[in-house]
């Protein structure tokens, strides 16, 4: 089995249930990624303080990262926490899912993600980066990358071209397949022609989903997944309830999305691309590495976070090893 090392921002969700119309009286592009300051993320948290909430140790690398680990998988992850209660509170939850932590320490608060989760399931995110904006290129070393497979990483992390070029060269020269997820459409927006220069040169696989696969591409899903191809060498293009979009070269794969009752659509890009991972770690091919990321995904969106129960883990892991034993 091959070992997958991710790169991301180390943040702990707080999630929280909003009606529409709090989600437009707060201003947020809904289904949006929004970076905010310490003290608009405690007046958002101070707004909602007598709502129900939960915490979980998120971030989107860190989320697929726990797929894997979660899925039997071996992976660690890269990423830097402050010296406080939320911080030892992302270290625990890390190891506790099986995933080795690198986390190198910050005089900063830990990073905080307020998600806003509206009735129809869809999520707005209030990111507070804290000490995972701290996490710098020299805190990168070639060592970092050996014994290694897969590197994955998100695209959160473009606005630090230095971290992010130094990350995927390394990775490169030290033989390992780039994998990266672009993470939102507004993220692709701005940063559109670096993205473009860091998939056509060090790159092997992309994550979209329709909206990030649009702003990159122009395209819509199965013309754009075409186009991603030809600049890496496996293309997945996520388009919700109508499944997704896999190629590599010429081959292309439509897959349908499961059944679900979507109460929280939180994390599912991330477990797809952990699914999708685990299956290339083992061997898979593109259909059956699909397969593997769309039920991940389609049982997170039945819970209100990112975490799933060891029943569902086992339901997963018995549907891989359905075929993982007839390869």
């Amino acid at each position: 089995m091959k070992k997958v090392l991710g790169l991301g921002n180390a943040l702990t969700d707080m999630l929280l249930n909003v009606e529409d119309y709090e989600l437009l009286e707060l201003g947020l592009p809904r289904g949006s990624m929004n970076l905010v300051d310490y003290d608009t993320a405690l007046a958002l948290q101070n707004r909602f303080a007598s709502r129900h909430r939960s915490l979980v140790a998120g971030g989107s690398a860190s989320n697929a990262i726990n797929t894997i680990a979660s899925l039997g998988g071996k992976a660690a992850f890269i990423g830097k926490i402050g010296n406080d209660e939320i911080g030892r509170f992302y270290v625990d939850d890390m190891c506790q899912h099986g995933v080795s932590p690198i986390l190198f320490p910050s005089k900063l608060l830990s990073g905080c993600c307020t998600v806003l989760i509206t009735p129809d399931g869809e999520r707005t995110f209030a990111t507070y980066l804290g000490a995972a904006s701290d996490l710098r290129a020299e805190d990168i070393s070639m060592e970092m990358f050996s014994g290694y497979d897969i590197f994955h990483i998100e695209g959160y992390l473009v606005q630090n071209h230095a971290l992010i070029e130094k990350a995927v060269m390394y990775a490169h020269q030290a033989g390992l397949k780039v994998s990266i997820d672009l993470a939102s459409y507004n993220t692709v927006n701005e940063n559109y022609e670096f993205l473009h220069g860091l998939v056509r040169n060090y790159v092997d696989i992309v994550f979209a989903n329709e909206d990030e696969s649009l702003a990159y591409t122009g395209l819509q899903p199965a013309d754009s997944v075409a186009q991603i191809a030809k600049e890496c060498e496996i293309a997945i293009v996520k388009v919700g309830k109508a499944g997704s979009y896999v190629q590599t070269g010429d081959q292309c794969v439509h897959l349908d999305a499961i059944t679900s009752n979507c109460i929280d659509s939180t994390g599912a890009g991330d477990l797809y691309a952990g699914g999708f991972l685990y299956g290339l770690a083992n061997g898979f091919d593109i259909e059956r590495c699909g397969r593997v990321g769309t039920l991940a995904a389609g049982r997170v969106v039945e819970t209100v976070g990112t975490k799933l129960s060891e029943t569902t883990w086992n339901e997963i892991k018995a549907y891989v090893h359905s075929f993982a034993s007839r390869l």
